[in-house]
């Protein structure tokens, strides 16, 4: 059978055949749920917005910001659950304030801090920007998990992935461009 537009990837990391992903992680059931920095389910960090869009993966643009930066609703089986950002039209950022998804080591939105460094030991670290907020970052190469404070109660109430030196500037109040 066909993939469906939901199960496929658009972008450079769109190496999945008969629902493999490059490192040969199944694309079915529960793997749908991961986010990763690679990205979750079609949305692969480096996809074009184009190509998303072409592909009706892409349910809404907010209006653009400096430095040519847009953040997308999507749709399908992710609608109401991703926020996507993209940066010269390319996905940099996948971001969630739901549970599912979870990271690949099993944290998600509504981990408590103290969670947090118990799955990643000396992976992550606790890092604050200039208003205060706190913070919990790993990095993986030249990408990150970024998990940010909840407004109301304790722990995570936002998990972002994508490329670092935009997630990571993006949080510390920096230009992206």
């Amino acid at each position: 059978a066909p993939a469906s537009a939901s199960s496929r990837a658009v972008g450079p990391a769109s190496t999945e055949r008969a629902g493999l992903t490059s490192a040969g992680t199944v694309m079915d059931g529960a793997a749908r749920s991961v986010l990763s920095v690679r990205g979750a389910g079609p949305y692969r960090i480096g996809a074009r917005l184009q190509a998303l869009q072409e592909a009706g993966l892409i349910g809404w643009v907010a209006p653009p910001q400096e430095c040519d930066v847009v953040f997308t609703g999507v749709t399908g089986e992710w609608l109401g659950v991703l926020i996507l950002g993209f940066r010269a039209g390319r996905l940099v950022e996948v971001g969630t304030a739901t549970a599912p998804p979870l990271s690949p080591a099993g944290a998600s939105v509504g981990t408590s801090w103290s969670q947090l460094e118990d799955i990643y030991g000396r992976r992550g670290r606790l890092i604050y920007n200039n208003d205060g907020q706190q913070a919990y970052v790993v990095r993986i190469g030249s990408r990150v998990e970024l998990y940010t404070e909840h407004p109301i109660r304790g722990g995570v109430g936002y998990f972002q992935a994508g490329l670092a030196n935009f997630v990571l500037r993006n949080f510390m109040g920096e230009s992206v461009c």
